[in-house]
């Protein structure tokens, strides 16, 4: 594992309540890639992959999408594997994912979709969220513990709060919780109060309390403070690891997100989303999901 001290060693201190951000998330992106090795910037390309999961569902769909340059994936190449998959079903040519060059669950998602397409299939679950528990699980396979507990925890944390979101719309749960590890099976299938977790999550006292606040905004900051919080326990020992390299970049995130976040535009969203709720719309998750989409 390399270390990384006079990256380090050289960063600006944050805070959790400082307005003003030390680098973009871009610009110290690029820093790194002067300094990391191999091996860690493939951790740091799980984090950027979100970017290119939504690209992806959005090519599939939309031809003609504008890409998120977040991403490190581009049009031309999600073309690729479509035509990669289509000559394999086609010509029964195996795909070859040359130096792995995508990560798995692209053609997991790519082959589901293009089959249901075929067969004129409606998916059980919205594609964005069967997309979104491939993600999960691939990442929380990641052999760093503290990349896997980071993925967990957003899971954990989303899958609670839609959960909650449900039982008091009487709205159906196993249709939003996604994933399948212990937690979302519990989330998805239990009656408790505490989902059958109070022995297993020490911060789900936490995201019950979240859950508790009608301000949208005000929740969305306490998520993103609670995160805060793991994010400096998880690091406490991995002063010069790549762990910490990739803890600051996140808590950049969520500064650089803060900062450019419109709060008249949140609180308009927010009374949007409680009388879709009261009405009983049954877009009225995805609406929720929408709006608590990091």
């Amino acid at each position: 594992m390399s270390k990384y001290y006079y990256l380090i060693a050289g960063l600006p201190n944050i805070s959790f309540d400082d307005s003003k951000l030390p680098y973009t998330v871009s610009g110290f992106k690029d820093e790194l890639g002067n300094y990391l090795s191999d091996v860690d910037t493939h951790l740091l390309n799980l984090f950027t992959l979100r970017f290119d999961n939504d690209n992806l569902l959005e090519q599939i769909q939309h031809p003609d999408y504008d890409p998120d340059t977040r991403g490190r994936f581009t049009n031309e190449e999600f073309n690729e594997l479509f035509k990669g998959l289509k000559r394999e079903k086609e010509e029964e040519k195996p795909f070859i994912n040359r130096n792995r060059r995508f990560p798995p669950y692209f053609e997991t998602f790519a082959r589901a979709f293009m089959e249901a397409q075929e067969k004129e299939e409606t998916p059980s679950i919205p594609w964005e969220d069967y997309l979104s528990a491939l993600y999960y699980a691939y990442a929380m396979k990641s052999r760093n513990a503290f990349v896997a507990g980071w993925f967990e925890l957003n899971l954990n944390i989303k899958n609670i709060l839609i959960a909650l979101a449900c039982r008091k719309y009487k709205l159906d749960k196993a249709s939003y919780v996604v994933g399948e590890s212990e937690t979302a099976r519990r989330v998805r299938t239990s009656n408790a109060r505490d989902f059958d977790l109070g022995d297993t999550l020490e911060y789900l006292p936490a995201v019950l309390r979240i859950a508790e606040e009608n301000d949208l905004l005000l929740r969305e900051k306490k998520v993103d403070q609670l995160k805060w919080e793991w994010l400096e326990e998880a690091t406490v020992y991995k002063t010069f690891d790549i762990e910490s390299v990739l803890v600051y970049l996140l808590k950049l995130e969520m500064m650089e997100r803060w900062a450019t976040l419109d709060k008249a535009a949140g609180e308009r969203s927010f009374r949007e989303l409680i009388g879709s709720m009261k009405k009983g719309s049954d877009n009225v998750l995805e609406e929720f999901k929408r709006n608590n989409k990091k």
